[in-house]
């Protein structure tokens, strides 16, 4: 009988139980080993609960002290780098949670230390994971949309900072563009081939700030940890990115914006249809001289029973059998890229180059 792979946790905050059902789902291909946060009673707690051997604090004398194979670092943003590099150098698979770091600095020492380790590291990108996703690139794939060469990538929140770290961006990196527009983002991306950006028109704005109407969606300085979280992102982003081969895309992501209700949709433009996830998939062409809209049969939106599921399964079809990934960290040294770049056309008004 094949050895399990023997899983760790790094964070075990509210996406690590995400990951977590994952793998609680295929207990004949994993063994859950060891959890680490720097809250080591939630640690406690956390591995209590759901059968880990061992609980940490420091994810260093986890690594140390734990044969693992795999681990999902499930932290702030600003662990992500530090953690991540770590559980390669010693000899760990690892799935980070998207975005794959602070910035594309931190992307491409990540990205290096899976080279030089030989291990694999993958970018929790759940939307490619999605039934919508699978549906519609199936119509791009076999050409039903013609040559894409526009997208609207949209995720916005009326009142919507998660709260706590969210809203510090010494811990997130920055705001919605960077929590919620990474998304939207590399959907469009994944879903347009992949194409090379080449630069952005950016902007953003903190005009609403913390106090909004509504409450308990509202961003609060929360921590069990007794950290002061300061609210230092941006409200609102948006962005026009263009890529290599003429394809444009345009991006809108906020936690405050004066709107009726929150709009988490992406729009794709071909040159033989236009499609529209909102949330069921609808396509837009024309046939004999009439302009015709088409919805598939069936339930096209965006299942999430499961979803996380079908990202961990592939994380660990990867790991045992070789299996091409889907969300490489080469994506996500991109994504980091272009959000970058975002952030520094907003900064100086002026266009930016993706470097």
């Amino acid at each position: 009988m094949e050895r399990k792979t023997r899983i760790g946790i790094i964070g075990c905050g509210n996406i690590s139980h995400c990951h977590l059902g994952g793998y609680k789902a295929m207990p004949d291909r994993v063994e859950l080993v060891a959890c680490c946060d720097i809250d080591e009673p939630k640690a406690k707690a956390y591995a209590e609960a759901n059968g880990f051997k061992s609980y940490y604090k420091d994810y260093n004398e986890m690594l140390a002290k734990e044969a693992l194979d795999a681990v999902s670092v499930c932290t702030w943003n600003a662990a992500h780098c530090g953690a991540t590099v770590a559980a390669l150098n010693t000899g760990c698979n690892v799935l980070c949670e998207k975005p794959m770091a602070m910035n594309a600095s931190e992307a491409n020492e990540m990205l290096e230390a899976a080279k030089r380790s030989g291990k694999l590291l993958m970018i929790g990108f759940v939307r490619r994971f999605g039934n919508d996703a699978d549906i519609l690139k199936s119509f791009i794939d076999a050409g039903s949309m013609g040559e894409l060469y526009f997208a609207k990538a949209t995720y916005l929140r009326r009142n919507g900072c998660p709260g706590g770290w969210f809203g510090d961006k010494e811990y997130s990196g920055g705001g919605p563009l960077i929590d919620l527009g990474v998304h939207v983002i590399d959907l469009c991306r994944y879903l347009a081939g992949c194409p090379k950006p080449v630069s952005v028109y950016g902007v953003t704005y903190d005009n609403l700030g913390d106090n909004r109407a509504g409450g308990d969606k509202g961003w609060v300085s929360k921590s069990s940890l007794g950290i002061d979280f300061k609210y230092s992102v941006e409200d609102f982003a948006t962005a026009l990115i263009r890529f290599e081969n003429g394809f444009t895309m345009n991006v809108e992501a906020s936690f405050n914006l004066n709107i009726k209700n929150d709009v988490g949709n992406i729009e794709l433009f071909g040159t033989k249809a236009g499609a529209r996830i909102d949330p069921q998939i609808e396509f837009f062409t024309d046939m004999n001289g009439r302009f015709v809209d088409i919805r598939p049969s069936g339930n096209t939106a965006l299942d999430f029973n499961g979803l996380f599921n079908r990202e961990m399964f592939h994380f660990i079809d990867c790991v045992r059998d070789g299996v091409p990934c889907r969300a490489p960290a080469e994506d996500g040294v991109m994504l980091m890229k272009i959000l970058d770049a975002i952030y520094e056309s907003a900064a100086t008004g002026h266009e930016a180059p993706v470097r």
